[in-house]
C-alpha cells in the first residue's frame, strides 16, 4: 500500500503509531528487506539486485537499536571513523583530512570532548550522538535515521533536528527520519508521511 517517489535534496519525516511499518519502510528503502511484490529502487537500482550494495555505499543508516553494552571498548573516535570504512580499501590508513572530518562532526554533535572515551561508558543520549556523527562523517548522498531522538534530552532534540535540516540543504542530500515524536522536526520536513497499518494514510508537502 505504499507508492512513493522521493528525490534529493529533501528531508522526509515518516511518522505513525507503533507497528505502523516505519522501520520496515526504511529498511526496505535500503534493500535490507526485500519486497514481496512491487519494486523498490534506491538511486535507480532495484533493491533485489546484487548491485544494491553499490547504492547502499552512498547511504548512511542509524538504526533504532544502537545501544552498546558497558564492556564495549571502542572509543568514540574509532566508532565515528568506522563510517569512513566503506570509502577505503583494506588496510588503507586514515589521513589527516579524515581526522579533521571526525573532529568536525564530533564538534557539530557536541561530543568533541568524548572522542577518547569508550563508547560503552557513555549514556544513551551520548551514544546516539556518536552514531549520528558516524553517519554524517562519510558524507552520504542519502541519510536514513530510525528514531534518532529517542535517547536525547528534549532541548538537544531541537538542536539536532535543525542540524540535520541544515545538513540536507547545505549538502543537497536526501534524508529520511522515522520518528513518533514530531515536535523536534515540526516545520522542518519537506515531506511528512503518516503510516498506519503498513499503508500511507497521509502525505503532506511543505
Amino acid at each position: 500500500g505504499i507508492t512513493l517517489s522521493l528525490q534529493k535534496p529533501c528531508l522526509v519525516l515518516v511518522t505513525g503509531p507503533n507497528g505502523a511499518g516505519k522501520t520496515t519502510l526504511i529498511e526496505t528503502c535500503l534493500g535490507l528487506l526485500k519486497p514481496f511484490r512491487g519494486r523498490v529502487r534506491l538511486f535507480g537500482i532495484d533493491t533485489r539486485s546484487k548491485k544494491i550494495v553499490y547504492a547502499r555505499r552512498l547511504c548512511s543508516y542509524v538504526p533504532q537499536d544502537f545501544m552498546k553494552p558497558p564492556h564495549e571498548s571502542y572509543t568514540v573516535r574509532q566508532v565515528i571513523a568506522m563510517g569512513l570504512a566503506a570509502s577505503k580499501s583494506a588496510f588503507e590508513p586514515f589521513t589527516r583530512s579524515d581526522e579533521r572530518n571526525i573532529i568536525e562532526v564530533a564538534r557539530l554533535l557536541g561530543i568533541e570532548d568524548l572522542l577518547d572515551r569508550p563508547i560503552g561508558k557513555l549514556s544513551g543520549g551520548q551514544q546516539q550522538r556518536v552514531f549520528i556523527a558516524r553517519a554524517l562523517v562519510r558524507k552520504p548522498y542519502a541519510l536514513f535515521l530510525d528514531e534518532p531522538f529517542s535517547s536525547i534530552d528534549r532541548d538537544s532534540r531541537f538542536y539536532i533536528a535543525e542540524l540535520l535540516k541544515k545538513y540536507v540543504v547545505r549538502n543537497k542530500i536526501f534524508a529520511m527520519i522515522v520518528s513518533h515524536d514530531i515536535n523536534p522536526v515540526k516545520g522542518l520536513p519537506d515531506i511528512a508521511i503518516e503510516l498506519v497499518d503498513g499503508v500511507v494514510k497521509e502525505v503532506v508537502e511543505n
